[in-house]
């Protein structure tokens, strides 16, 4: 087999695992909730908590694959991962539960960087909108029967077993690695900025989890503000920092690069709009529409069928219309469908509910398709190390902001209107918000040369017709 399908194959079983986990725990997180006698908006901070470790931990993984081997740390971070979620399943309060997540964020944080770092340095530009293509779809059907199945063991079972289902995965990722993985390193790599990690790491975990709990959930009102001060202080001091020294831990001169900076700012708007929806989906089946976590599994998995459809044609389309228009129009489309959520009430059919989410599901996968791939279309080969942790972990930093803006929106709507508790209409004004921030990526995506990534979509601009002699 062709290593342009292998590798990404055998990566394909992590992100199997990791995009199965978090799709899982979306669709159980209101009985967790019950069960640990919480709000069920707190359990936000399970979300986040995982993502922000990953965030931390990220920008240290290519450097630790080009220090100790490629396959050497994919199948360690498999195995803290695989602990992680024994952890999860023992937790029996919320502290315990996002200590375990965050424990889970530390393998992930190593796991898919660094495969897709393999991909990177050893398939062609001209197969890599393929290949990353390619890896996607085995890992979609995590997504695809991670709702069902979550909510079939929460329903029916108890909502801990979600958590052991990792562990077979994980063991068949070590022994796939070790089998096909070539231990891939970098043979002199540079030192490794210690200051410059803790300085980040601080900063984004002090500040996500200031604007994650926002004074409750864990954390009192002082604390948190307490946090999100010195997180902003934790940063800036990194980014004076990072001027200073040869080897940053994340390489900031890479948005110089008009295709990557475009991708990156755009794209973390885009995320931030959409990353609220797997937290804010389930609630409002099971909070605000009375459906159970099984019910509400079966409707919000028909967006991974979508997704999972568009993956095989995102190649195709790209080479048909380019990067730019792709990016503008669908970030529009993206956009609406996100509104159209809010319009659902508990009197609307499943069927059209469905036919929403799949179709909405076909248009976001191809937008992050896009973005994933021009990302890394005229990053030098050399800096692929830098340009994936500082993709990676902005990527994480605007997830992790979406859900903890979803969750702020809804409770001030709820709020504002004077609800006990949180109902249906509630979630109508907290889409609409999110969808009109996902807008706004488009102000960056028009920037976009209409050439951009002519190399890797293979599309290119009809010539322009001569000047007719005078």
């Amino acid at each position: 087999m062709r290593q342009s399908r292998l590798v990404p194959l055998v990566v394909a079983c992590a992100l199997l695992m990791e995009n199965l986990d978090s799709t899982v725990i979306a669709t159980s997180l209101p009985m967790i909730a019950a069960d640990l006698n919480q709000d069920p908006i707190a359990l936000k901070l399970a979300l986040t908590s995982y993502l922000i470790s990953l965030a931390i931990f990220i920008p240290v993984s290519g450097w630790m694959a080009d220090r100790f081997g490629a396959r050497t740390i994919f199948r360690v971070a498999i195995g803290v991962f695989m602990a992680g979620s024994i952890a999860c399943a023992m937790a029996n309060s919320l502290g315990s539960f996002v200590a375990a997540r965050f424990l889970q964020g530390m393998g992930g944080a190593m796991m898919v960087p660094v495969g897709r770092l393999l991909i990177l340095r050893t398939v062609s530009k001209a197969e890599l909108v393929s290949a990353l293509a390619y890896l996607t779809v085995p890992a979609l059907i995590g997504p695809v029967v991670g709702p069902p199945v979550g909510g079939f063991i929460t329903t029916y079972f108890d909502w801990r077993w979600i958590f052991l289902i990792n562990i077979p995965i994980g063991i068949i990722g070590i022994v796939l690695a070790t089998l096909f993985f070539e231990n891939v390193r970098e043979p002199d790599p540079p030192p490794l900025d210690v200051v410059g990690f803790l300085l980040l790491g601080i900063g984004l975990a002090a500040l996500m989890l200031g604007l994650a709990t926002g004074g409750r959930h864990l954390l009192p009102l002082s604390a948190s503000i307490a946090a999100t001060v010195a997180g902003v202080i934790s940063v800036v001091l990194y980014l004076l920092h990072s001027r200073r020294v040869a080897a940053p831990v994340l390489k900031l001169e890479l948005l110089r690069i008009p295709t990557f900076r475009t991708a990156v700012v755009g794209g973390s708007l885009f995320r931030v709009g959409v990353g609220a929806i797997p937290f804010l989906l389930p609630l409002m089946f099971q909070v605000g529409f009375g459906l159970s976590p099984l019910q509400s599994g079966l409707l919000t998995f028909s967006a991974a069928v979508g997704a999972l459809f568009m993956k095989t044609l995102a190649a195709t389309v790209l080479r048909a219309v380019g990067f730019r228009r792709v990016l503008v129009i669908n970030a529009l489309i993206c956009s609406l469908f996100v509104v159209a959520n809010g319009w659902f009430t508990p009197q609307t059919p499943h069927a059209l509910i469905t036919g929403v989410l799949l179709i909405g599901g076909c248009f976001r996968s191809l937008q992050f398709t896009s973005l994933n791939a021009i990302s890394f279309a005229d990053v030098p080969r050399n800096d692929m190390s830098y340009a994936t942790s500082l993709t990676s972990v902005i990527q994480q930093l605007s997830l992790s902001t979406g859900v903890a803006l979803g969750a702020f929106l809804l409770e001030s709507v709820s709020l504002a209107r004077g609800h006990e508790s949180l109902q249906a209409s509630d979630f109508g004004p907290a889409f609409m918000m999110i969808g009109a921030l996902s807008a706004f990526s488009i102000l960056f995506f028009v920037r976009l040369d209409p050439d951009a990534g002519a190399e890797m979509s293979g599309h290119r601009q009809p010539p322009r017709p001569a000047a007719a002699a005078e």
